[in-house]
């Protein structure tokens, strides 16, 4: 009798690394990884944000182990995956969700911003993946799950770091499936689409005479699902892309954006 396909999302026994996972998105994601049963390991620049992500898994029932470095320092980053190895167990999903955005006009924008948002939100992937592929290659499995964008199919003024960041992120997930494939490591990716969080919250407030905010207006007409996202819409494609039941799914971005990028939008 074939294995039921419940069991094939499982997660049980597997150690799960989600980067920048002290709140938000990477939150929601590490806490659906670990109700499928995976061993939640995150990371964190800020000590501050690092002990209020502990008590926050600690507060919904979660054993996260919480650990302290740079994922744009190559170094730091060895040194904390072999920490992570030697506390928790081999790494064998990686979720490279920490990332920053920078709203500016290009021709506002700085060489150095524009370089600093490249080294954390692609630079930074690279740098994590890279530095878990070797202890995953030799245990013969592995997931990579990069947190890409519908910037990394769209552009859009004012973004031009991040959307350049998140193009190059879909080429990386798709060049890391293309070397890796034979040794039985998945690398897709997760493109969110606007998702309501508590950063975002501004502009989803009503306005003084009770209609919409212009950007949320914006969003609603663009989205065929007429809503914005939830960060807990990410669980499902996390939890798939996490497990054996997408074993043979490589170097592909799940968009998960109410259908946005199916979408015209309206006509006027």
């Amino acid at each position: 009798m074939s294995q039921n396909i419940l069991n094939q999302f499982s997660l049980k026994g597997k150690v799960a690394l989600v980067t920048g996972a002290s709140y938000g998105i990477g939150f929601a994601i590490a806490s659906s990884l670990s109700q499928a049963g995976a061993k939640i390991v995150f990371n964190d620049v800020s000590k501050e944000n690092l002990a209020k992500g502990l008590a926050a898994y600690k507060d919904e029932g979660i054993d996260a182990h919480g650990y302290l470095f740079d994922i744009t320092d190559e170094q730091s980053v060895i040194k904390g995956i072999k920490q992570i190895e030697q506390d928790v167990g081999v790494v064998d999903i990686l979720v490279n969700n920490a990332g920053i955005i920078q709203r500016t006009p290009m021709l506002e924008t700085s060489v150095e911003d524009y370089r600093k948002i490249i080294d954390i939100d692609l630079t930074g992937q690279f740098i994590m993946a890279k530095a878990v592929l070797p202890s995953m290659i030799k245990k013969g499995h592995g997931k990579i799950i990069n947190i890409c964008s519908m910037m990394s199919e769209l552009g859009r003024e004012t973004v031009v770091g991040y959307a350049s960041a998140k193009g190059g992120l879909k080429m990386l997930t798709k060049n890391i499936c293309s070397e890796f494939g034979h040794a039985n490591i998945q690398c897709n990716g997760i493109g969110p689409g606007y998702i309501a969080t508590p950063q975002t919250a501004p502009l989803r407030e009503k306005q003084a005479d009770g209609s919409r905010h212009p950007f949320d207006q914006f969003i609603i007409a663009k989205t065929p699902a007429a809503r914005w996202g939830n960060a807990e819409d990410l669980a499902g494609a996390a939890v798939f892309l996490a497990s054996d039941a997408s074993n043979f799914v490589n170097g592909h971005i799940l968009y998960v954006d109410g259908g946005i990028l199916a979408y015209i939008g309206k006509q006027p």
